[in-house]
């Protein structure tokens, strides 16, 4: 056979494996529009199918320090969450090196998600009180803090419409937005205005967070301070340690090849399990594999 033959057979097979392999959600909504440009909802609904009633969702938000990231990154994640009957969605939201703003307009963009979802419950078949934010580092805080502080609503927003999740599911979050913790140079002058750390009381949705106890990034002592200070106020909330495990231990094979899918295995059984018990109770009945 040729050379350049047998080198273009290849590449085509290459390319069909690339692309049998990617994963695409199943819907795309527009759930703001900004003056630094629309974001969107990417949908993926259990076995495909738009209709449904009384299912459970789950909103993820991308990492990425607040400056960079898409969401791809949790379409592996959503994928799963889809096959146990959850409808998942991989949000988009304002970062500085697209959108040139602050973690601040990332926070009101978070909640302006969870706002929208619930309004849309109907158009989704989920139930609106069966809503979990999700998310990774700087996404992990954007759904640290839908739950945990309060103001930072989109002006014209609905405000009779919670954007307060009813439970929580975190990888590595950004909790403490201090020199303590990680980004303080992002909010100077207001450190802690939007820091987790600094917000948690009583009445918060039961909340399960993963992190490598070998953080370089967002220090795992934060996670520690979290986890004894919402129990100490009467919340649910289990830290499950990664030992030895840096910074994006969670990323699966789909976003992160080198990872491997160890840890993303682990922390969806965990977290699935987590919810059964916490939030999903009766609506999902699948057990987690």
């Amino acid at each position: 056979m040729p050379k350049l033959l047998s080198l273009t057979i290849v590449s085509l097979l290459f390319s069909f494996c690339c692309v049998a392999n990617k994963i695409v959600p199943d819907d795309t909504l527009l759930y703001k529009q900004t003056k630094q440009g629309n974001l969107n909802l990417y949908v993926f609904y259990p076995n495909g199918e738009k209709t449904g009633t009384d299912r459970a969702v789950i909103v993820f938000f991308f990492g990425g320090g607040w400056t960079s990231g898409n969401p791809s990154q949790f379409y592996q994640q959503c994928k799963f969450y889809a096959s146990h009957g959850v409808v998942a969605i991989s949000a988009d939201y304002r970062i500085k090196n697209r959108n040139n703003t602050t973690p601040f307009e990332c926070v009101k963009d978070g909640k302006s998600a969870i706002r929208w979802v619930r309004s849309h419950s109907k158009e989704l078949g989920t139930n609106p009180k069966k809503i979990i934010a999700s998310g990774g580092s700087a996404g992990g805080h954007v759904a640290a803090c839908t739950a945990l502080i309060e103001g930072y609503e989109e002006n014209g927003e609905d405000l009779s419409i919670s954007s307060i999740p009813n439970a929580l599911v975190l990888f590595n979050p950004v909790l403490d937005t201090t020199q303590k913790g990680y980004g303080s140079n992002k909010v100077k002058g207001k450190e802690t205005l939007i820091s987790p750390n600094h917000h948690i009381r009583a009445n918060l949705p039961p909340t399960i967070l993963f992190h490598g106890t070998s953080d370089h990034t967002v220090p795992f002592t934060n996670a520690i301070f979290f986890e004894k200070e919402m129990q100490k106020a009467g919340n649910v909330c289990e830290l499950v340690p990664i030992k030895d495990a840096d910074h994006g231990f969670f990323n699966g094979s789909y976003f992160r090849p080198k990872n491997g899918d160890k840890n993303f295995k682990l922390t969806m059984k965990k977290s699935y399990k987590f919810l059964l018990i916490n939030l999903l109770k009766q609506i999902i009945i699948k057990s987690p594999q």
